[in-house]
Formats: structure tokens, C-alpha cells, sequence
């Protein structure tokens, strides 16, 4: 009897350590997969939902919406869009026109950076429905018929003359434009206009035809 008893007493303490096993994998089998399933669901969400406002920069912060918009923003898209109603058929004379090749070059870099900034300009103005003109000015137009009827060098110095004159102060409204407003689309398409502008300057200015006068005037255009 003895023997018997202590045979049905000695697997009870190996039972009680399999059943604390059994219970400890099953908790970690299931912190395991409420782990995973977390990991899963935040994948799932963009970086900027676990960021607080501050962080995820400024467009998380404004609904980036018409009402943003200054006078002068629109002003600015506008002048964007007549710069390239003349400036690219402008560029396209330079090709046909002008007796430099520094000429045709300027008239080169006008028709590919207009080409693009009037696209991206269109683009935006539509995002924000924001009325952009079809034509240029009366003023502008008048440059582009001036420029039909020059020919060789007499071309060279008038599209040179217009050119640098009208980007000098362009490039003033797109700095006041860049410092001041609020709205990130036209932000974009400030910094966009102000590398294009910049190069246009340049590759006129490389010409060796731009005048004092020229620059006089640009000056006059400066805010006091």
C-alpha cells in the first residue's frame, strides 16, 4: 500500500509544472500578437498622424484654401501668368531675329522657363480658383509687335532693353511675394519664379548689351 501511494503522488509536481508552462506561453503568445497587431494598425497611418501639429509643419497646420490668399499673392499670379503670355512668343523671336547667338540663348532660356512657370502657375491658380488673365497687357503686347519689326541688332538691344527691364521688376514683387505669404502653393511658386527670373537675368546680362539706363529703371521700380 505504501508503494502504491507513493507512485500516484510523484508526477503531481510534474503536472503543476506543465500546466505553469502551458499558462506562460499562452501569455506570451497572446502579448506577441496584440504586439503585432498594433505595429500593423500604426503602419497603416501616415507620419504626420502620430506628429502633433507643430511638428508636422505647416501645411498640417492651415487648410491651405483660397482664404489664405493676400492681394498681393494674387497680384503675383497674375503677373506670373502675363509675364509668359509674352515672354515665351518674345523668347521664340530671338530665334528668327536676333544676329547673337548670347541673344538667341537669352531667348532660349525665356521660352524653356516661361514654357514651365506658366504651366505651373496655371495649375495653381486653378487649385485655388483664382481668375488668371488668357492675354497680356496692352503694354506687353505693344513690346512683342516692337520686337516684330526689328531685325539684326538693332532686335538684339531692343529684346534685351525690354527683357531685363521687366524681369528686374518682376523680381521685386516675387521677393516681397516669397518673404510674406502664408499660402504654401504660392510659396512654391515663388521660390520656382525666382530661380527662373534669376537665370533670365543672368544669361541677359550675359549679352554684354544691358544698359545703365536699363538698370536706372529698375531701380525707380524699387519700393521706397
Amino acid at each position: 500500500m505504501m508503494k502504491s501511494h507513493a507512485r500516484n503522488t510523484r508526477p503531481a509536481p510534474r503536472r503543476g509544472l506543465l500546466i505553469t508552462a502551458v499558462v506562460a506561453l499562452v501569455a506570451v503568445i497572446a502579448t506577441v500578437s496584440v504586439w503585432l497587431s498594433q505595429r500593423d494598425t500604426s503602419a497603416d497611418e501616415p507620419v504626420s498622424a502620430n506628429l502633433p501639429a507643430a511638428a508636422a509643419g505647416p501645411a498640417a497646420q492651415q487648410d491651405g484654401g483660397a482664404d489664405s490668399l493676400t492681394a498681393l499673392d494674387k497680384t503675383f499670379l497674375t503677373k506670373v501668368r502675363q509675364a509668359g503670355l509674352w515672354e515665351i512668343p518674345a523668347g521664340r523671336l530671338a530665334q528668327t531675329r536676333a544676329s547673337s547667338e548670347a541673344v538667341k540663348r537669352a531667348g532660349t532660356h525665356l521660352l524653356d522657363g516661361h514654357s514651365k512657370l506658366d504651366q505651373l502657375v496655371r495649375e495653381d491658380a486653378d487649385a485655388l480658383n483664382v481668375p488668371i488673365p488668357d492675354e497680356a497687357t496692352p503694354e506687353q503686347q505693344g513690346w512683342v509687335d516692337q520686337l516684330k519689326n526689328a531685325r539684326g541688332s538693332a532686335f538684339d538691344q531692343l529684346f534685351v532693353d525690354l527683357l531685363r527691364a521687366s524681369h528686374g521688376k518682376v523680381f521685386i514683387t516675387i521677393g516681397e511675394v516669397r518673404a510674406a505669404t502664408k499660402h504654401p502653393l504660392v510659396r512654391r511658386l515663388a521660390t520656382v519664379a525666382n530661380d527662373t527670373v534669376q537665370d533670365h537675368m543672368e544669361v541677359l546680362e550675359d549679352t554684354g548689351l544691358v544698359t545703365d539706363a536699363t538698370l536706372d529703371d529698375v531701380a525707380s521700380a524699387v519700393p521706397k
